[in-house]
């Protein structure tokens, strides 16, 4: 029988660990598959489009040929004018004329376009060229930004809970070290004697009077007025807090001992997972000087790691590239040599977006307290002074 009781509840804990895990894996892996299955769309339309020369294109050679003949005939010609009509022509040069579309669109290369897509990053380096890879890619995009704003939502509760509760163990350790300096020993041990007699000896059923209170209690008499005030508030708190204590649910009593006789209460507890994403996020009140700390320290680390394999970028231009990235502007003017290494790098950036979403909450809360206490004053400001006529 006890090992019965023992495998039921370790079957228990299992679903219940299952069932609290299940709709952030859903969502993660919901992305994941979304990822891949654009990487495979996109390197299927555009990397296996067919190239066609255009008359800028031609024009373009046109060009080039008659400024390598006037460099080999020597012509004397202005240096400095030579130089411009060069960078002119340059300039009018499209990246594709000079790419193989199957080597820029491989699965790699595409699964980096998607993430670039619905992270609305967007470098810019890598686009559809064909009319059917743009309409899809608007489609995609218009399903893929929400999925992603729906995991960065999701996994933001999860950081803003670790954020808040280690935030909140660090105040009381640090509350707890300037009591114990500030408490002398006498003080602090009768206070801790009142509060451990007021929880064992104090019972109150029922609601009772503050003079009903002191008479139940006959050593109240006895002891100073000083600390029968302060036992007779405790024992005022004890009564509230046990009047507040939710009543016990007998149907959740039974289906934690033995889940056979409630499975329907399994969905929707799921359910309720599925409702409470965002919560978290809306509760979470933390400095934003702290953020932007660990902002700055979770930046520094990967500009630390990303030259290792990008040999083009020092830590300076690293730390502008994650930046970029992390906020979603993404200009495009870091250029990757190998973005396929940078996918393995995508966990990174979700969690960075993530956090970087969290400072902007915590940034647009301060300021709409901010306007909220401008506004109140301007008001205050404008409301004429009531005048005070003689009678």
């Amino acid at each position: 029988m006890a090992s019965t009781s023992q495998h039921l509840r370790g079957k228990t804990a299992c679903k219940k660990l299952f069932w609290a895990v299940f709709p952030h894996a859903c969502f993660i892996l919901s992305l994941v598959i979304y990822a891949f299955l654009g990487a495979l769309m996109f390197s299927h339309i555009e990397g296996n489009r067919k190239v066609e020369f255009s008359e800028d294109y031609r024009n373009f050679l046109q060009n080039l040929m008659y400024l390598g003949r006037s460099l080999s005939d020597n012509m004397t010609e202005n240096e400095v004018k030579f130089k411009k009509k060069i960078h002119d022509l340059l300039n009018t040069a499209q990246q594709d004329w000079f790419v193989n579309p199957k080597d820029k669109w491989s699965f790699f290369g595409s699964l980096f376009f998607c993430c670039t897509v619905f992270t609305t990053v967007g470098y810019g380096n890598t686009y559809p060229v064909t009319r059917i890879g743009k309409y899809l890619c608007m489609l995609y995009a218009l399903f893929g930004i929400p999925l992603m704003f729906l995991v960065l939502t999701d996994m933001g509760d999860i950081l803003a809970t670790v954020l808040s509760k280690s935030y909140n163990e660090f105040r009381k350790l640090q509350a707890k070290i300037l009591a114990s300096k500030l408490c002398s020993g006498s003080t602090c041990n009768k206070r801790n004697e009142l509060k451990s007699r007021a929880q064992s000896k104090i019972v109150i059923n029922e609601p009772l009077t503050i003079m009903e209170v002191l008479k139940s209690q006959p050593s109240g008499k006895r002891r100073p007025i000083k600390y029968r005030n302060v036992e007779l508030f405790e024992m005022l708190i004890a009564r509230e807090n046990e009047q507040t204590k939710p009543a016990r649910n007998k149907s959740m009593e039974r289906w934690s001992s033995c889940p056979e006789l409630a499975r329907g209460k399994t969905m929707s507890r799921v359910i309720e997972n599925f409702d409470k994403i965002g919560k978290e996020l809306e509760k979470l009140d933390v400095p934003i000087v702290l953020m932007v700390l660990v902002i700055f320290v979770y930046i520094s680390c990967a500009a630390a790691i990303l030259p290792k394999w990008e040999s083009n970028l020092d830590f300076q231009e690293a730390f502008y590239f994650c930046f970029i990235t992390l906020t979603t502007i993404g200009f495009g003017d870091t250029q990757l040599e190998h973005p396929k290494f940078f996918l393995f790098f995508s966990l990174y950036i979700i969690i960075g977006m993530e956090i970087v979403f969290i400072a902007f909450k915590l940034g647009q809360d301060r300021l709409i307290v901010l306007y909220k206490k401008v506004i109140s004053f301007c008001a205050e400001k404008k409301m004429p002074s009531k005048k005070i006529y003689p009678k």
